[in-house]
């Protein structure tokens, strides 16, 4: 490394950015992944020749529709969004969480959120200086309702995240909870991240009407379009006008706008997958759960979340690695994850091969 140009970074770069480190997605080359809660299932032949034929008519020529106006309609006729909620589309989720935290940033702006839960929100509040409180769940991963709004009241949050089901643990918080904070958290923004909706039994679009401070927030990778990176957030003109002042001009490119058309006409295909991950899902809990080597907590994601309680979960996913399978170690990642891998719900194959590959590992921790 150039000495001068050390020597600039180091004077320029932010320290606290010097000092993070970027994140890690482990190499999952020759392994079956099911550590990214990605859809297993590819396109059908017919609906990958419609791809084709869109994208090779897709003009790249010209900068994109700088709102996606044509992926609005088709998430709206997909997810039965009304027309009295507005949508913007961003790059991934993450990209909306850095727009919502960029427009609320200022002197005294802090953003909260349940622990443990999605990483993002953490990272992009750093990233916007946003001093950031995280509260406990209870022992079996639930909404303690009761130290949230204690610590709404104490800390006043500009931003509340509620990940819905959530991630890592899976569960969908009892909308009683959800209802509770809500209402405490009457003069802050309460985002609502909905990336499993498709797995669960319960979403929150219609709580937009009795609820002003609440948005939504969804994405199509866990449907089946992780590779595109779009998601979206529904809600009141009111905030969607204002954070479409932050997010960049043409975000979602021509090629990503006319694959994720396709896919919207298309939904009852990427929905019928979504059933038979759940129903695999179900089929694997009731395998896993009889396992009296771990301990699974019940959950409404494309995923499980399992403690290992003999042996080293660390040393379980470094066996099922060796046999060629890769999950999600959380073990390390937060005092309430000790102990626990999340295993991604993958195709009938995938799975069998993933709970082999437990066993396994499973034998070897406790020798």
């Amino acid at each position: 490394m150039n000495p001068q140009a050390r020597s600039l970074v180091e004077a320029l770069v932010r320290e606290d950015v010097r000092t993070a480190a970027a994140y890690h997605v482990q190499d999952a080359q020759g392994l079956v992944r099911l550590d990214q809660m990605e859809n297993p299932f590819t396109w059908p032949p017919e609906l990958r020749d419609q791809l084709t034929e869109r994208l090779a008519s897709a003009q790249i020529n010209r900068y994109p529709d700088p709102r996606a106006l044509g992926v609005q309609q088709g998430l709206r006729a997909a997810f039965g969004i009304p027309e009295r909620w507005s949508l913007m589309l961003g790059n991934g989720s993450d990209e909306i969480i850095q727009i919502m935290a960029e427009a609320l940033s200022g002197p005294g702006a802090r953003v909260m959120a349940p622990s443990p839960t999605f990483v993002m929100f953490r990272v992009l509040a750093g990233w916007a200086r946003m001093p950031y409180d995280d509260v406990p769940l209870a022992a079996d991963f639930s909404l303690d309702a009761d130290a949230m709004c204690a610590a709404i009241a104490e800390h006043r949050p500009r931003i509340v995240f509620l990940a819905c089901p959530n991630n890592p643990t899976g569960n969908l918080f009892s909308a009683a909870s959800l209802e509770r904070v809500i209402a405490t958290a009457s003069d802050a923004l309460v985002v609502i991240d909905e990336a499993y909706w498709a797995f669960s039994s319960r979403d929150h679009l219609d709580w937009l009407d009795r609820h002003p401070n609440l948005v939504i927030m969804r994405t199509l990778s866990k449907l089946g379009l992780a590779g595109l990176r779009l998601g979206f957030l529904v809600g009141d003109p009111a905030w969607i006008g204002e954070f479409d002042k932050v997010r960049l001009p043409y975000n979602v490119g021509v090629l990503h706008q006319a694959a994720a058309e396709v896919a919207l006409e298309n939904f009852g295909v990427l929905r019928e997958q979504t059933r038979v991950i759940a129903s695999e899902r179900a089929r694997l809990a009731a395998i896993v759960g009889a396992d009296t080597r771990l301990h699974l907590w019940p959950g409404e994601a494309n995923f499980l979340l399992v403690r290992v309680l003999h042996g080293s979960a660390k040393q379980v996913h470094a066996t099922m690695i060796r046999h060629g399978v890769l999950v999600k170690c959380l073990d390390g990642g937060h005092p309430r994850l000790a102990g626990c891998l999340r295993l991604g719900v993958g195709t009938a194959e995938e799975n069998a091969l993933m709970l082999a590959a437990l066993d396994a590992g499973l034998r070897e921790a406790a020798a």
